[in-house]
């Protein structure tokens, strides 16, 4: 039998890229294929063959169905797609580039945790990625993240001490003005520091993200930026950097380093003052987009908000703010616009996002004939998209994570979180993976609305029943601890 040979694609099979194992075969992604004879009319009697290439993935590792149907096919899509863009055994950001990008891996990477009980290509990644760095602000200060992420979800330290030398120059303190808050553009990235960062070449390195594309790339002109104000000083790269040193010190006081872990959660204290005094107009009740303008974002507003940033008092203003903007950033920012709504308890808000109709949403990219999920929501938002890039599938971890509501509670998920915010769900049936095994979770609603809710956990876990009952009728006992095992909740609101 012939096999067809693809020939290579001189852009994903750069210097940048991740070329496919020598020992297989070059691949394409593609819907149909459509075979046409050399010369005039024939009959084909042929047996074609597919060849797939897919890191190894258990369908079976993760399940979930709800009373909504838009929302199941949602799932499906990006369950799919993090098994489809795995090709390269690195997580490449789809296959026109094929180039491993922090902030697409480390959404990659939950969506992997999300619905297969794998880490090892998350680990791989990031290694990768400490020596082949990009360019962004923004993605340098997403490899704490990722490297927290891992140890949460497998309890394996040994990558954060490996590189905790490293991850401290990635969190970039050496950034900081006086005041704590850091910026590219006050003349202190030095070559020094870029060499320490491992960032050389072509483009400049370290400029500052917030989303992509920009409107430069759009044949809208619109972008997905929301109109950031793109000012020196920005409240979402420091946002990040907040994230960064709240992050850095539980590291430093699990590797035994408690001085250095006190000084670290100080000036996470310091700056996060500074911070909320810089950019948050509380008349207005909302963040602003960076030092010396006026103009608020979704971006500068969903990163606080999903990082509990806000000064208390302040979280229905945000919410507020949120709702106003919808959707206004890209596939990349849904996943902190998603962790927003729940961190704020706007669940139906989230299954609004998720299961919108519009040219913004998952179910356009069902509605245009791909099957694995888009690097832009469509051609007008970025007109050189490609239809494979797993930084666009976030449900695929928020669903488990914020939906379900099962995530680590103790490294290794030695116990877990159970926190279930169903919004207007009614009937939730889920598998999520941990690598102590499944956790399964059912939860169904009667006439009068009230739930039960059936738990089968390999390990011990702190079931917040409070996500279940409106705001107004709190549950009599929001926490409860639980057992290994089977156990069947009938939450009184």
């Amino acid at each position: 039998m012939e096999q067809i040979v693809i020939p290579a694609d001189p852009r994903n099979t750069g210097p940048a890229a991740i070329l496919m194992p020598a020992e297989l075969f070059e691949v394409l992604p593609f819907r149909y294929a459509e075979v046409e004879p050399e010369e005039g009319p024939a009959l084909l009697s042929c047996e074609l063959i597919r060849l797939e290439v897919s890191y190894p993935f258990d369908e079976s590792a993760s399940d979930f169905r709800c009373d909504d149907d838009a929302l199941n096919r949602v799932w499906d899509l990006c369950k799919y797609s993090i098994k489809a863009t795995s090709f390269c055994g690195i997580y490449v950001d789809g296959d026109r580039e094929r180039i491993p990008y922090e902030g697409d891996a480390y959404i990659n990477q939950l969506c992997h945790y999300g619905v297969d009980a794998e880490y090892e290509m998350a680990r791989r990644t990031i290694e990768y990625l400490i020596d082949h760095p990009t360019w962004p602000t923004d993605w340098a200060l997403h490899f704490l993240p990722m490297a927290w992420a891992d140890y949460l979800y497998t309890g394996r330290n040994d990558l954060l001490r490996h590189y905790y030398e490293e991850l401290k120059t990635k969190a970039l303190f050496e950034l900081a003005r006086e005041d704590g808050i850091i910026s590219t553009e006050t003349g202190l990235v030095t070559p020094e520091l870029l060499a320490r960062l491992h960032l050389v070449g072509e483009p400049p390195p370290l400029r500052d993200l917030v989303d992509w594309p920009p409107g430069s790339f759009a044949d809208s002109g619109i972008g997905e930026r929301d109109g950031y104000d793109m000012v020196p000083v920005k409240s979402l790269i420091n946002a990040f950097y907040l994230w960064n040193l709240w992050l850095l010190a539980q590291v430093a006081e699990m590797l035994g380093l408690g001085g250095e872990a006190v000084e670290i959660r100080e000036r996470y204290e310091q700056v996060k003052i500074r911070y909320q005094q810089l950019f948050f107009d509380s008349r207005r009740g909302v963040f602003l987009d960076g030092e010396d303008t006026d103009h608020a974002s979704l971006h500068a507003n969903m990163l606080p908000a999903a990082l509990g940033l806000i000064p208390p008092g302040y979280e229905v203003s945000v919410l507020d703010f949120l709702r106003s903007r919808g959707m206004a950033c890209s596939v990349y920012g849904a996943q902190y616009l998603l962790e927003a709504c729940y961190q704020l308890g706007a669940a139906d808000d989230a299954l609004d996002l998720m299961t919108a109709t519009h040219d913004r949403g998952w179910l356009n990219m069902v509605k245009s004939g791909s099957t694995i999920t888009m690097e832009a929501w469509d051609h007008p938002y970025k007109n050189n998209l490609d239809w494979n890039h797993a930084w666009g599938a976030a449900p695929a971890n928020i669903i488990p994570r914020f939906l379900v509501g099962a995530r680590p509670l103790q490294p290794g998920f030695r116990k877990a979180l159970i926190a279930p915010q169903p919004g207007r769900l009614r009937q939730i049936r889920s598998t999520v993976p941990t690598i102590r095994g499944p956790i399964r979770i059912e939860l169904s609603a009667s006439a009068s609305k009230d739930w039960t809710l059936r738990i089968d956990s390999p390990v011990p876990s702190q079931l917040d029943l409070s996500g279940l009952c409106s705001h107004d009728r709190s549950p009599r006992d929001s926490y409860l601890e639980l057992p290994a095992g089977t156990k069947e909740i009938k939450p009184t609101c």
